[in-house]
């Protein structure tokens, strides 16, 4: 991401600067955990892709400032909410909010930070940024409910999975290109070129994820992860669609049944592996990226073009 962060060296600062002042609070509680979570945040490509999105389209003006704070607030917000849902102690590496200040805080400090986003867009007449980001909200909570009613029955077809995957992690990406991109040209056509362009780069995003669930890119030991929580993923799915009734109906029983045991686990990744489910997800994962390159190079060749670019591979070959 080195291009990308170099490009946007001096928005960067400006975007640290702003997001900072828009989660104070006058509440000593409240603004000791702001401060906890600003120090943690992780490495902002919601907010870069928003000033790459914006500078491609114009110069990057106030409307794109607040647009990408807008979005790391959401972003946040949902996953102070996550944390509390998964009983997760943990968040890059650090406690999460969940783990120091409890479920009833938490929950509070997420309703904050969409109240602060919601507010620092109505204050200015941002409200096609706010429709936008409204939306991906909706979407996010429409993909995770959707996933939640799913893994109870396994009902595991690639038209649900992709359905899932659009509104529970792609949409957010999408709406902070075209948030980025309406912010600098208010060009309904250009603003929907990079909604579609982020919602490609977020389904290439969340497929990598499915697959460290196995252990690429040798990131170390397949964790099964996924498995054990009953996750729909990709190459599960392949695989399941392509295995002999005996061996699918022997893969349901472990995933509903036996997901807490390690060698049970291991067993269903071996499957899945050999069934081709891992080179599947990685076709499907390069296509999307194809994709999203293939919107950007419908844009002039520049510096800001090929930071999205970079930032495009990234997402794809990651190591974590």
């Amino acid at each position: 991401m080195k291009t990308a962060q170099a490009i946007l060296r001096e928005e960067l600062i400006v975007f640290e600067g702003r997001f900072k002042e828009a989660v104070k609070s006058q509440t000593p509680l409240l603004d000791r955990i702001m401060q906890f979570i600003v120090k943690r945040k992780g490495k902002q490509m919601r907010p870069m892709f928003v000033l790459l999105s914006a500078k491609l389209c114009g110069p990057v003006n106030d409307a794109a400032y607040r647009a990408a704070s807008l979005v790391e607030l959401v972003h946040t917000a949902t996953l102070v909410h996550d944390d509390v849902v998964d009983e997760s102690l943990e968040r890059r590496g650090f406690f999460s909010t969940y783990a120091l200040w409890k479920t009833k805080i938490s929950v509070l400090v997420g309703d904050y930070l969409l109240t602060r986003g919601l507010l620092l867009s109505l204050d200015h007449n941002d409200i096609r940024v706010l429709q936008l980001l409204s939306n991906a909200v909706r979407l996010m909570s429409e993909g995770e409910l959707l996933q939640i009613e799913k893994s109870r029955n396994l009902n595991l077809s690639e038209t649900v999975y992709f359905e899932i995957i659009r509104s529970k992690t792609a949409s957010l990406l999408a709406a902070s290109c075209a948030s980025g991109a309406f912010a600098t040209s208010q060009d309904e056509a250009l603003t929907e070129k990079m909604r579609l362009f982020g919602e490609k780069v977020g389904v290439a995003f969340q497929i990598k994820d499915d697959l460290f669930d196995y252990g690429t890119e040798n990131v170390g030991k397949p964790t099964g992860n996924d498995i054990k929580e009953k996750k729909l993923t990709l190459p599960l799915i392949y695989a399941l669609n392509n295995l002999d009734k005996a061996t699918r109906r022997e893969l349901i029983y472990i995933i509903k049944n036996q997901n807490k045991d390690h060698e049970k686990v291991q067993y269903v990744i071996r499957k899945v592996t050999e069934a081709g489910g891992i080179d599947y997800a990685i076709d499907r994962m390069n296509a999307y990226r194809d994709e999203a390159l293939a919107i950007l190079h419908e844009f002039q060749d520049n510096d800001v073009r090929r930071g999205l670019e970079e930032l495009v591979r990234y997402t794809t070959d990651r190591k974590y």
